[in-house]
């Protein structure tokens, strides 16, 4: 079931034992992916190609609001994580409500970091973490022209 990619907080130490226990290479990386378009899955799919386990952080709906405005999330959070799930690249996904995934990767201590667009290594949320275990951080590139504001601003231009 879709759902069984989607680990409350409070269980993630346990499952991190499990997947640690059975060798796997642990990736990670977060979003809001709040309207899902083929940039998400292409990225979602070359994070995964650099390890064996996925695991996607997915900001709250009140982290999205923070984030981005009072007019977003347009998905509410659980809606969000069952498209998300129904991805093969993604093989867990977490919801944490904090504005970053610090605590998480805290929690996670995954192999390889990712995040996309031009950030720095040293500049991404956690990369101290994964570097101080001797992991791997990395910035994947966007496709371009592809985000959920783009499709927005597009969707207005329809309905005015």
């Amino acid at each position: 079931m879709l759902t069984d990619k989607i680990i409350p907080i409070d269980k993630v130490s346990e499952l991190m034992s499990v997947l640690n226990h059975e060798g796997n290479k642990i990736v990670f990386t977060n979003g809001c992916f709040d309207i899902l378009h083929a940039g998400h899955v292409r990225y979602l799919d070359q994070a995964k190609s650099l390890g064996d386990i996925l695991i996607l952080g997915l900001n709250s709906d009140n982290s999205v609001k923070r984030l981005k405005g009072e007019e977003r999330p347009i998905n509410h959070q659980d809606d969000r994580a069952i498209v998300l799930a129904g991805l093969a690249a993604v093989d867990f996904i977490v919801i944490f409500e904090e504005d970053t995934p610090f605590d998480l990767i805290k929690l996670v201590k995954p192999d390889v970091l990712v995040k996309g667009g031009d950030w720095k290594a040293q500049d991404i949320v956690g990369s101290d973490i994964v570097l101080a275990k001797g992991g791997e951080v990395r910035s994947l590139a966007f496709s371009k022209g592809l985000s959920t504001t783009n499709t927005l601003a597009r969707l207005r231009k329809i309905d005015a």
